[in-house]
Order: C-alpha cells, then sequence, then structure tokens
C-alpha cells in the first residue's frame, strides 16, 4: 500500500466516526487547558519566590507576606 492510499484511508477511518472524534477533542482540549493551567500555576510559583527572595532583600516586609500569602495559596491549589 502506498503512503498516499494509507493516509486516504486513515483519514477516511478517523472521520468515520464523528460522535467519537468530538468526544475525544473535547478531552484533548480538557487535557492541554489541565496542562496550560498547571504550567500557568507552576511559572507563577518561581516568580513568587524570585519576589519573596527580593522582599527578602530589601527588607521589605509588606511585600513578603504578600507574596507568601499568594505562593501559600497557589501550592495550596496544585495539592
Amino acid at each position: 500500500m502506498d503512503k498516499n492510499n494509507f493516509y486516504a484511508n486513515f483519514s477516511s477511518a478517523a472521520g468515520s466516526n464523528p460522535a467519537v472524534n468530538d468526544s475525544e477533542k473535547l478531552l484533548n482540549e480538557i487535557y492541554v487547558d489541565l496542562f496550560l493551567n498547571r504550567l500557568q500555576r507552576l511559572h507563577r510559583i518561581e516568580q513568587l519566590r524570585d519576589f519573596i527572595d527580593q522582599a527578602l532583600d530589601e527588607r521589605n516586609e509588606e511585600a513578603f507576606h504578600k507574596y507568601a500569602k499568594e505562593l501559600n495559596e497557589l501550592q495550596e491549589s496544585l495539592n
């Protein structure tokens, strides 16, 4: 079987059940959304750690408490 026929057969087989494809697409979108949200939270945690370090270096107690509170909330949401 040549490559073009394989892709044509695969495409027609994959498109033969639209309900399954819609379900798979929805699941894929959900997984991607969850993955991206987790990445964003992890990135924000790293940012907050840097901000906390900076606040400590500058002896800025208000900023420290602000960033530490947000960091704790984010870490709890990941568990």
